[in-house]
């Protein structure tokens, strides 16, 4: 059930109708039933695509709920160890048996191959739960912060399963933490017209990301990455610019489309991108994309592995094993783990350099000068763009097929790209992002009469229907 599409639309506006229809004033009944609501429409939501996965979710969920509950109950450490582990056991079994047991058998089947011996092992007929490697974080992060003592396990049982089943973030995150999204199952929720007009807002805003500019992306990008060598060189940087483009209006579209979806009843997600591409290093670039992710393997991976206090050569050790975690999340094939792991190299490489250059004044202030800042910005934009080129190839022999063709003349079939129809939409996306660097967007938008911003939102809404290349196409991220 798309965000963009029909199908969500009406099983939104149902929901939406029967939510606030349920005056909270009327007693703490109207309240529970409420969240029994949103727990239904949830587990629908979910049912919809397929109703057996949606059981192994709530079974999941169930087991995470009742250890969590034995480790208030129990507090001996020895009983509490057990119990995180049986967790944590259990939620990393399904994830590696979803997701990631083909890619074990293909990878111990190369590996016996390599070493000269005979084996033919079976390929597992597993369909993969959308959205697991998002749920299973959360409830990993959910009984870690119980056993630590950093929140108390949730007495409700209702409130623990939206947690994990609430629909705007249940597919595609953004990756929520228990202590910020239990409390406010609590509170009651009364009608704002303030908090829905910021609703509307993100929903349309991910709305014109998805339709208007990552689907029209995908025009450029999909063949180039189908058949590289039927495309020149120029038509493989645009090709990989589309890409860029693609996959970060895409996911950031699902982001603020999640968000405002929640808004509109009256919850909060976490904020999940802040303008990445303008980041002036690796570092800051993985402080502002996919923002849930990263702050949850830091807290998770990082932090746990000794962070940056042990210094040295561990601090580098430690963000290559994150990065090389991040890399395997996304995915079960070697293209995501190489990709991973050459993010941990990278940010590796610009804590060095920073390094370097602090002990160079001179040089130090060049770079922070504006024209050193749009030198590292541009530095930046284009070594993730060439990283993304292993992370969207189907495998690594044809992903750095493809960078050699980058940077050493191609000819290919000759075939190059419609550069103004993409062009157009980069330098678009570009004056966008500087608007709201500045913030120069807001004021004038919040300036404008009710019934003028409702004809505005109405207009995007149309455009966005106008100028999509066609039917709506799943996430990029419900792969993960």
């Amino acid at each position: 059930m798309l965000f963009c599409s029909r199908q969500y639309l009406v099983f939104f506006v149902a929901v939406f109708a029967v939510y606030w229809a349920m005056p909270v004033s009327r007693g703490p009944w109207l309240r529970r039933a409420r969240i029994w609501l949103l727990l239904g429409a949830s587990v629908y939501f979910y049912a919809s695509w397929n109703k057996w996965l949606a059981a192994v979710v709530c079974l999941s969920s169930t087991a995470d709920f009742l250890l969590a509950r034995g480790m208030d109950h129990f507090q001996h450490r020895r009983w509490r160890q057990t119990m995180l582990g049986m967790s944590l056991t259990m939620n990393l079994a399904l994830l590696a048996w979803f997701k990631y047991a083909n890619f074990f058998l293909r990878s111990l089947e190369d590996a016996l191959h390599a070493a000269g011996a005979t084996a033919s092992l079976p390929v597992l007929k597993i369909i993969v739960p959308i959205g697991i490697s998002f749920y299973t974080f959360e409830a990993i992060s959910y009984t870690v912060d119980v056993y630590l003592g950093r929140i108390r396990a949730e007495k409700s049982f209702s409130h623990f399963l939206l947690f994990i089943l609430f629909f705007p973030h249940l597919i595609a995150g953004p990756i929520v933490r228990a202590r910020d999204f239990l409390p406010q199952i609590g509170r009651d929720k009364r009608w704002d017209w303030a908090r829905l007009n910021v609703g509307v807002q993100y929903f349309l805003l991910g709305l014109i990301k998805k339709l208007v500019i990552a689907d029209r992306m995908a025009l450029f990008a999909d063949p180039l990455f189908a058949d590289p060598t039927h495309y020149n060189t120029a038509a493989h940087w645009s090709g990989v610019l589309a890409y860029a483009l693609q996959v970060y209006c895409d996911f950031s579209g699902y982001s603020d489309m999640a968000i405002g979806s929640a808004h509109m009843l009256g919850y909060k997600l976490a904020k999940n991108f802040d303008l990445p591409y303008l980041a002036p290093n690796l570092a800051e670039f993985w402080r502002r994309w996919h923002i849930s992710l990263s702050s949850w393997l830091r807290d998770y991976v990082f932090l746990p592995l000794g962070g940056s206090r042990a210094g040295g050569w561990r601090t580098y050790r430690n963000l290559f094993v994150s990065f090389t975690v991040c890399g395997l999340w996304h995915g079960a094939a070697w293209p995501y783990v190489v990709f991973g792991m050459l993010q941990g190299l990278l940010v590796s490489g610009h804590r060095l350099w920073q390094e370097f250059s602090k002990k160079r004044p001179a040089l130090e202030r060049l770079l922070l000068s504006p024209p050193g800042t749009h030198l590292r910005k541009a530095t930046t934009f284009t070594t993730f763009c060439l990283t993304l080129v292993i992370f969207r190839s189907p495998t690594l022999t044809s992903g750095f097929d493809m960078l050699g063709h980058m940077f050493w003349r191609h000819p290919g079939g000759g075939h190059a790209l419609p550069l103004v129809a993409l062009w157009l939409p980069a330098l678009a996306m570009y004056l966008a992002h500087l608007a709201a660097e500045h913030n120069t967007w807001r004021r004038p938008l919040l300036s404008l009469p009710s019934p003028l911003r409702g004809l505005a939102y109405a207009l995007t809404l149309s455009l966005a229907l106008l100028f999509n290349p066609g039917a709506a196409t799943a996430f990029i991220y419900f792969q993960f």
